[in-house]
């Protein structure tokens, strides 16, 4: 679906430029935990890289330019990833009906959820377990660096995300260079699982959220929390909402006013969020961070 009909693409010095793009604000994006390779250069310019592509990417209300980009690349690739289909305008009027959400959605208006490829997800939130985004970051790098494949752009080098059998070939020893801890007999077991056939994300993609979070917390390190992001930003399934320490303690101050569970804490937001709990997740987060909410 083809949303943003207002869009203007033209070209200038082989860069694309994009207006009338809404609800999208490059730092809400990038700065509210979903994704780790896109890094801030400028203001509200970035740059990173995304299946397999580089991308240096600016913005200026709603001009968007994307630097050195192709309109099939624009079509084929960042469209999707920037989830530029979608109607988060309605989103946010639907969500602000809630009171706490209409302030939530008036911090991060321009989050978008990005469409991340699920292997790359997996990974990603395996090494975010117990984790700060400074320290994920570095580990990433270094994991693609190390194993990932040379691409040039702008005069530059950057790599891939690894690919799950390139993984599976190693060993703990092989992944101690990246400096992921206990984590890297998590990664080759996921990598394992996804060489083998035993997961793929055309299969997880078919189940339902709730057997496609079973089969995710079949691989080693894969828990609650690790799997509802891996469903929320590896496959867009905004029905699920990721519940951390962080997230406890906002939803204790903005509904409950008491201390709850998280089991507790997720059939509310069910039950109060459905479909959209986890656009709901992501106001909430970057609005309480905004606001220091839930830290002590």
């Amino acid at each position: 679906m083809w949303y943003n009909i207002c869009m203007d693409l033209q070209y200038k010095n082989n860069d694309l430029i994009v207006t009338g793009l809404r609800d999208f604000n490059l730092d809400h994006i990038f700065d509210c935990g979903q994704c780790f390779r896109f890094n801030a250069v400028d203001e509200q310019t970035y740059i990173g890289v995304a299946k397999g592509k580089a991308l240096k990417i600016s913005q200026s209300r709603d001009t968007v330019t994307f630097y050195e980009t192709t309109e099939e690349d624009f079509r084929s690739v960042w469209f999707d990833y920037f989830d530029l289909g979608r109607d988060y305008g309605e989103i946010k009027k639907t969500l602000s009906r809630d009171s706490v959400m209409k302030k939530a959605v008036s911090y991060g208006d321009g989050i978008r959820i990005l469409n991340q490829e699920l292997w790359e997800t997996v990974v990603s939130f395996i090494i975010s377990a117990s984790n700060n985004i400074p320290r994920i970051k570095g580990i990433i790098e270094r994991f693609c660096h190390a194993f990932g494949n040379k691409t040039e752009y702008m005069g530059n080098t950057y790599y891939s995300f690894p690919d799950a059998e390139t993984v599976a070939s190693l060993t703990c020893a092989d992944l101690s260079v990246i400096r992921a801890g206990y984590r890297d007999k998590y990664i080759i077991d996921a990598a394992l699982k996804f060489s083998n056939g035993e997961l793929s994300d055309e299969y997880i993609r078919s189940l339902s959220t709730l057997d496609a979070k079973k089969a995710l917390m079949s691989i080693k390190g894969v828990g609650n929390k690790v799997s509802d992001c891996i469903l929320l930003f590896g496959l867009c399934r905004a029905d699920s909402f990721p519940v951390d320490v962080w997230i406890k303690r906002i939803m204790e101050y903005c509904y409950f006013g008491s201390e709850q569970s998280i089991d507790t804490i997720s059939r509310f937001a069910a039950e109060r969020f459905g479909p959209l709990g986890g656009f709901a997740q992501q106001y909430l987060f970057f609005y309480a961070r905004e606001n220091k909410i839930g830290i002590s």
